[in-house]
């Protein structure tokens, strides 16, 4: 990690790589889709387990494809996601995208998702991604706004959770509530050419909502994010325990419901 390196809130637990891997480019990139084209060249920062990755592969082949990571192990797991998805223009690399390692003007479009919320500096994050994108190219990002979440019914331990979250996020050094700030960012970055928007997912149903209170009630307990709330004294394993039992709970809800909002960028090169 460099200095400007922020502490991966998340970490890479089977618990989040769950969550992460149900993500597709339909269902977390649609308002990049349009701008996609066969023969572009593609640089995806902080691809994760690479789900999107290979579907953002495969709307610009025969196009070059580059997927960054500053953790190691998951690019090998996202590697492996790409060759099951029978999808080859892709290198995986490790890099910083606080300094990426590229020349100007190397891409026509640099996407992120769910990345600037967890860097030290997603100003700077900004402006190297537009450094690396040729002129009339596109960087797009998008990032959720875990004020903004919202649920029904409205159970204290998933209040608790929202506070708790935000809390842990902010100490090590990221921006949970980024989805808000994702416009302000790009224009201190220097993008002159924005068209902000959002879009939300939903989880409502007997299936959705056992997968999704399931992933975060193993995240509370077992997770790095539990461990980091440890570390920093934020809560008890009894505090972790309510909060587990909360999702539980939320999930055996008939009509349970969660949104997550997402705030969205699409910033044209000049």
């Amino acid at each position: 990690m460099t200095e400007k390196s922020a502490v991966y809130t998340h970490g890479h637990h089977p618990s989040v790589l769950r969550s992460h891997s149900w993500r597709t480019a339909a269902n977390s990139a649609a308002y990049l889709l349009p701008e996609l084209k066969p023969g572009q060249r593609l640089l995806d920062v902080g691809c994760g387990p690479g789900t999107i990755t290979a579907d953002l592969a495969a709307l610009v082949a025969p196009g070059q494809v580059t997927a960054v990571e500053n953790a190691p192990g998951i690019l090998e797991q996202a590697a492996r996601n790409a060759a099951d998805a029978g999808v080859s223009n892709i290198v995986f690399e490790v890099a910083d995208v606080h300094e990426l390692p590229y020349a100007d003007d190397s891409f026509d479009v640099v996407h992120a998702h769910q990345v600037l919320q967890h860097v030290a500096d997603p100003v700077q994050a900004l402006r190297e991604m537009r450094r690396v994108c040729r002129p009339g190219g596109v960087v797009a990002a998008r990032d959720s706004d875990y004020a903004a979440f919202f649920w029904y019914p409205q159970l204290p331990a998933l209040d608790e959770w929202q506070e708790l979250y935000r809390r842990t996020a902010r100490a090590n050094g990221g921006e949970p509530d980024a989805g808000r700030r994702l416009h302000a960012w790009a224009r201190e970055a220097g993008f002159t050419e924005i068209t902000p928007g959002a879009s939300t997912w939903c989880y409502a149903s007997e299936s959705e909502r056992a997968w999704w209170g399931d992933l975060w009630a193993e995240r509370v307990s077992n997770s790095p994010f539990a461990a980091h709330t440890e570390r920093e004294g934020f809560a008890t394993e009894a505090d972790r325990q309510r909060i587990a039992d909360g999702w539980r709970a939320w999930a055996a809800e008939p009509d349970g419901w969660l949104t997550i909002p997402h705030g969205e960028v699409l910033c044209r090169v000049r």
